[in-house]
Formats: C-alpha cells, structure tokens, sequence
C-alpha cells in the first residue's frame, strides 16, 4: 500500500476514515468527490458504503447495481470471492457496500458489523491494497454497529459533514460527543468537521462554535452549488461530470487536506 505525503516522501500505509453526519447532509455526494480526487491524484482508494440503501457509490458507477456484502452473504454464505461484491469505478476508486437486512427483518446496526467482518474475512483490504479507505456512514446514529467504523481496526480518524442548519449541527454536536466518549477504547479520534454550506444564516459562526465545544476545526468547506444536483441527475460525480469547475476545485483541496493530515 503506497501513499504519498509529498513528492519527496513516501510511505507504505493504509488509512481508514469514517464520515459521519445528519441524514441527507451530503456525506455520500462529498466522500465520492473525495475519493475521486484522491485517484485521480495517484492514491488507490477504496469507498464502502455503510448504508442499507447502498447507495454511496451509485455516482462513481454510474448508477450500476453493485451487489451488496449483506446480499451476497444471504445467497451463498461463506461461498463467494472478493470479486463478487467489489466494483471498480470512475476514476479508478475500489467500490463496496455494505447492503442492509431483508426490510422488516433483523437490523441494520447489526448488519454494518457482519459487512465489515465479511470483508476483512474476504481479504478485501489485503487483495486491493487500498492507500486510503473511505466508510460512509448511516446518518447520525452512533450506537452498536453503526459505532463498528470508528473501532479500533477500520477507521483512523472520524469527519463529521455538518451545514449551519439547527438539526444538522446537533446531529453533528452527537457525533462528536461519542467520539469523545470512546476515548480511550482504541476507537477513531475526530479529524475535523467539514462545513456543507446550506446557505443558511450564521452559518459559519455555528460550525465555529460547534469546533470550539469539541476542540476541533473546520478542515474545509463545501459551497452551496447546483453543479452538484445536476451530476447527481446525470449519475456522475461532480469531478467526473464538471472537472474544470470552482467546485471540483474546492473537492480536490479538501481532499488533500484529509491526505496530507493522515500522511503527518
């Protein structure tokens, strides 16, 4: 696994960061982006999606159904290859996603935990080599399997995708106090915040204050743009449907900005 800190240093690692965030708050749409740019930017990079929707991925593969971890697991048990659940996508980024149980039927929490154990078991990490690993998180719950991303063996760091809206802010506000209450367990420590503008009043001045309560930063912001809602129509990621916009720019920095902090 081979990631680059700059053109001078390089070293042999894999890193694994967790998104969280309120439902519909844009973690899918910024953690593709990323991942995108990231590729693009000569890392290998793998996304799993942890979402019964499994829908994290959708714009990197254009809207190609991916069987899901959980799926596969149903069909054939134990009897599948790595192959079977892994996508290659635009830009090159390893796609994955967890899947959920039958509708009605047992629970997602606990799915997330037998996704995650399945693709460890399958050897994914080890086969793909990944020099980063993206999981994009269910919405804001923090408890049993959703927690499962930020244990000690998947993600490094957590990021926490927030707007200015009050709702957002206090999904975000749970997020944080959990990562602060598994201190001390081996979990994942809290990178940053990253500022999804809704154009919303006192909206940086919120997410401002919403660092300081945590002892954290806003590690980059996301303007409010319609390029984003007419990539998604054509089922693109920004970075592929429109590279040379302000937006794909503002993706590629805050992309570099989580690699360059990891590489530290």
């Amino acid at each position: 696994m081979l990631a680059r800190c700059d053109s001078s240093a390089w070293e042999f690692i894999m890193k694994k960061i967790a998104v969280y965030g309120k439902g519909g708050i844009g973690k899918s749409t910024i953690v593709s982006n990323m991942a995108a740019a990231l590729s693009q930017q000569g890392y290998r990079v793998m996304q799993i999606g942890c979402d019964p929707k499994a829908d994290s991925t959708i714009a990197l593969r254009h809207g190609e159904p991916l069987p899901t971890v959980l799926e596969t697991f149903r069909q054939k048990k134990n009897d599948f290859s790595a192959e079977e659940i892994v996508r290659i996508g635009y830009a090159g980024v390893i796609c994955v996603e967890a899947g959920g149980p039958v509708p009605g039927v047992g629970c997602a929490g606990r799915g997330i935990i037998t996704a995650l154990e399945k693709i460890e078991a399958k050897g994914i990490y080890e086969i793909y080599q990944p020099d980063f690993v993206f999981y994009d998180v269910l919405g804001d719950v923090v408890c049993g399997g959703f927690s499962m991303p930020m244990r000690s063996g998947y993600a490094d760091e957590v990021y926490i995708v927030t707007s200015g809206e009050n709702m957002s802010v206090y999904a975000a506000a749970n997020i944080a106090t959990a990562i602060r209450n598994f201190q001390g367990r081996g979990y994942a420590s809290l990178g940053g915040v990253i500022l999804n503008r809704r154009n919303v009043k006192r909206e940086t001045e919120k997410v401002s204050e919403l660092c300081d309560d945590f002892q954290t930063v806003i590690v980059g912001t996301i303007e409010f743009s319609g390029l984003v809602q007419e990539a998604d129509e054509r089922k693109l990621t920004l970075m592929e449907a429109y590279p040379d916009s302000g937006m794909a720019k503002s993706y590629r920095m805050l992309a570099t900005k989580i690699a360059l902090t990891q590489c530290s």
